[in-house]
């Protein structure tokens, strides 16, 4: 029989290379196609009413010397600089490494200029075909530079962000393990609110990133893409993990630890947003979001430690959760005062969201699971208090932290 199968899947090899040819043939059609029209054009010969050029400011750095500009051509044509202006008044520039830019190309511009310490400024550029592109400087102080002083002052500031509060919210285990089957819903009913609040915050800060992003590379497509995906990646994963292990062991700490992942991954996004305001020179700034964000992720740390309530964890789990969810804080002020890019930030604050997605989808199916096998309502008045108390909480903290 097993015989007979292979006989009927066999294929001559003339045959499976007609296939391949098949498949072949579009795709060395389209080369060609799209190669003729580069070559010869569209044939069309109306000229554009207008210039398209796209020049994206994309970094300024403030040195003792004057300003260093990061310019990026996302236009479909070359651009050549003629002018720039800083302040209203035509300034001397040089460019490295040319003033012309081909589509996709990068260049840094250095503008010796006597900068005020707290003035604002403004750097314009203007182009041979007479466009102008604007970069702001709000407010002006020297960039900081990577010295093993500020990498570890950083490096402090994420500590106080991710560390401290993750673990003190942790200490409220002993207290919740007291709690009964319902207690124990509302409290992962509260954690599900409050991921569902850090949910809509990522989706919101990575659409005000993606604001920044170069058009050409889609910035709220990267939210929405990495949302998306991240969240059906991970569910496909935890579907194969199901299928090689008892679902039912530990499941509780598998959930803490995607909880802490997710988190981690908004955390990195807030360290970015208080790096970038140390960078920047919003040294005060800075420190109110380093207050508020402290208070505010208090909570998440009683999020992670919900779905262990049943559970004997180890010292050493406590541990590993904290940094799993903590550490991405002090990784992302290093990114945010270092080497802010805002186009990886937007995708990293979309995966962030589809992960913290993942970890509520898998929070309701264990609440659904267990009440229903315990004859309870799912929805009862207590785990609606627990999922409003989780909004408003995360609500109300939040308000030390927007502006």
């Amino acid at each position: 029989m097993a015989q007979i199968q292979t006989n009927a899947n066999y294929q001559p090899k003339d045959s499976k290379l007609k296939w391949i040819g098949f498949g072949l043939i579009p795709i060395i059609l389209l080369i060609c196609i799209v190669t003729l029209i580069a070559l010869f054009g569209t044939g069309i010969k109306n000229e554009s009413v207008a210039p398209i050029e796209i020049l994206n400011v994309e970094k300024i750095t403030i040195t003792d010397a004057g300003f260093e500009v990061k310019i990026f051509n996302s236009g479909p044509e070359q651009i050549e600089i003629a002018q720039v202006l800083v302040d209203d008044s035509f300034w001397n520039a040089s460019f490295d490494p040319a003033s012309s830019l081909d589509r996709f190309e990068n260049a840094t511009v250095y503008i010796p200029y006597p900068w005020v310490e707290g003035d604002p400024h403004e750097i314009k550029f203007i182009t041979t075909n007479g466009l102008l592109f604007t970069g702001e400087v709000e407010v002006a102080t020297k960039t900081p530079v990577l010295t093993t002083n500020v990498f570890l002052q950083y490096a402090l500031i994420g500590f106080y962000v991710g560390i401290v509060p993750v673990s003190l919210g942790m200490l409220w285990y002993p207290f919740m393990r007291r709690f009964s089957t319902r207690g124990i819903h509302a409290v992962l009913a509260f954690t599900v609110g409050l991921l569902f609040f850090l949910v809509i915050d990522t989706v919101e800060e990575g659409f005000e990133i993606a604001a920044e992003v170069p058009g050409v590379f889609q910035g709220s497509g990267l939210v929405w893409f990495g949302l998306v995906l991240s969240f059906l990646f991970l569910i496909a994963v935890d579907q194969a993990n199901q299928r090689k292990t008892n679902p039912h062991i530990d499941s509780g700490k598998r959930v803490s630890y995607k909880l802490a992942t997710g988190i981690g991954l908004h955390n990195l996004g807030e360290g970015l947003a208080i790096g970038a305001a140390f960078a920047v020179g919003e040294a005060a700034l800075g420190t109110f979001l380093v207050i508020g964000f402290t208070l505010h992720n208090i909570t998440e740390g009683v999020g992670i430690a919900a779905p262990l309530l049943r559970e004997r964890p180890t010292f050493k789990t406590f541990v590993s959760l904290v940094a799993v969810a903590g550490t991405p804080a002090i990784l992302g002020t290093w990114i945010g005062g270092f080497i802010f890019n805002p186009t990886l930030s937007a995708l990293f604050f979309g995966i962030g969201a589809g992960a913290i997605l993942q970890v509520i989808f898998v929070i309701c199916k264990m609440i659904w699971k267990e009440s229903q096998s315990n004859k309870y309502p799912l929805v009862s008045w207590l785990n609606f208090s627990g999922l409003t108390l989780g909004i408003l909480l995360m609500y109300v903290t939040a308000f030390l932290v927007k502006f």
